[in-house]
C-alpha cells in the first residue's frame, strides 16, 4: 500500500475529503517524526511506539584496504509494534511468548 491508498482509505472510511485526509496523515507523520527527533517517544497504544534508536560508536574494518575505521555514533528511528499489533499479524504470537517466559505487557 502507498501513501495515496492510505488515504483514499481513511477518507473513505471516515467520510471526509482526500485533500482534508491527506492534510491529517501528513500532519501525523510530521508530528511523529519532530517527536522523535528531540529524542522523545511517540506512543500509540495498541499499535507501536516510534523511538531513536542510538547506536554506540565502533570500530568496522573497510573488506577492501583491510584498515580499521572509526564508525561514529548515530540515531535511528525505530519502530516497536504493540502487542495488539502483533497478535493481528501473527495470532499465536502470545502463545509463543508465554511459552518462552517472555512478558507481553
Amino acid at each position: 500500500m502507498n501513501k495515496q491508498e492510505l488515504i483514499d482509505i481513511v477518507a473513505k472510511k471516515n467520510n471526509i475529503t482526500k485533500a482534508l485526509a491527506g492534510k491529517i496523515l501528513a500532519t501525523v507523520a510530521e508530528t511523529v517524526i519532530e517527536t522523535v527527533k528531540k529524542d522523545e517517544k511517540v506512543v500509540m497504544v495498541g499499535f507501536g511506539t516510534f523511538c531513536q534508536y542510538k547506536r554506540k560508536a565502533r570500530n568496522a574494518r573497510n573488506p577492501l584496504t583491510k584498515k580499521i575505521q572509526v564508525v561514529p555514533e548515530s540515531s535511528r528511528p525505530k519502530f516497536i509494534p504493540g502487542t495488539a499489533f502483533r497478535n493481528a499479524i501473527d495470532p499465536t504470537f502470545i502463545e509463543k511468548c508465554k511459552e518462552a517466559g517472555r512478558n507481553t505487557k
